[in-house]
């Protein structure tokens, strides 16, 4: 059995104050990914007996940003997708493993007003792309901060969000083509109506009122389905905005 944690830590110097380093031993993952680390190398000394690190820093300072700490050696590592317009932003590590690859993402936001939804879009087929480039050689593990709430039940106001960043037609839409194109959402594939949120706003005592969205995801290779074990949300970890959501493969 094999342990993923995935946690958008929105800044892992404030989150280091918040209990990060004891969340992480906790939750003892084989590998644990994480996203909106905001860092530039050096600003952060920490270290994790037993795990090696990987780290993409996005060009602009206190911005972006993705680790991967992991128990395993992997063959290769990589960071980015190869496409120059989304790679500046360090939002893409992908670990070659002997019989998977593992990807964490943080999946740029459409923003207020939706500047940036036609960059999204593109940003949405050039991904799905290279996910499918690696499926083709090997499974896929993918996971992070989606920046989507793919169905109404995945956020707690549908009908007042529907034209906001996050819960577009148009990003729920790529969202299906990429589940159409052999992936799955493993937390909605083992709790088909379960009602789980990951983020929740800092105002309005959001998270006090439960009032979030479902927008971190473990996504598999249809292939792997009968390997999935547990896909479970840490709704009780504090320390982000996010919380860590896990997956357990018998691999």
């Amino acid at each position: 059995m094999m342990r993923f944690v995935s946690w958008n830590v929105n800044g892992l110097r404030a989150c280091t104050g918040k209990g990060f380093c004891e969340s992480f031993n906790k939750l003892d993952a084989d590998f644990f990914c994480l996203q909106e680390t905001k860092m530039q190398q050096g600003q952060l000394d920490i270290e994790f007996a037993g795990y090696d690190s990987y780290w993409n820093y996005a060009e602009k300072k206190g911005y972006s940003g993705t680790a991967v700490f992991a128990k395993h050696k992997p063959l290769n590592v990589t960071y980015g997708i190869g496409v120059e317009e989304h790679d500046r932003e360090g939002r893409v590590i992908t670990l070659e493993m002997d019989n998977f690859f593992l990807v964490t993402v943080y999946t740029p936001n459409s923003q207020d007003g939706l500047k940036r939804l036609e960059y999204r879009m593109r940003w949405e087929d050039d991904f799905r792309t290279y996910l499918k480039n690696l499926d083709a050689v090997k499974p896929v593990v993918v996971c992070g901060d989606l920046n989507v709430a793919h169905e109404e039940i995945d956020l707690k106001n549908p009908r007042t969000n529907r034209k906001n960043a996050g819960f577009t037609d148009e990003e729920r839409e790529k969202f299906s083509v990429l589940l159409a194109d052999g992936f799955i959402d493993t937390f909605r594939w083992l709790h088909p109506q379960q009602v789980t949120y990951s983020w929740w706003s800092y105002r309005f005592k959001a998270r006090e009122k439960n009032a979030g969205w479902r927008i971190d995801y473990f996504l598999t290779s249809q292939r792997l389905r009968d390997n999935i074990g547990v896909a479970e949300i840490h709704t009780d970890i504090m320390g982000s905005d996010h919380c860590p959501v896990e997956l357990i493969l018998d691999l």
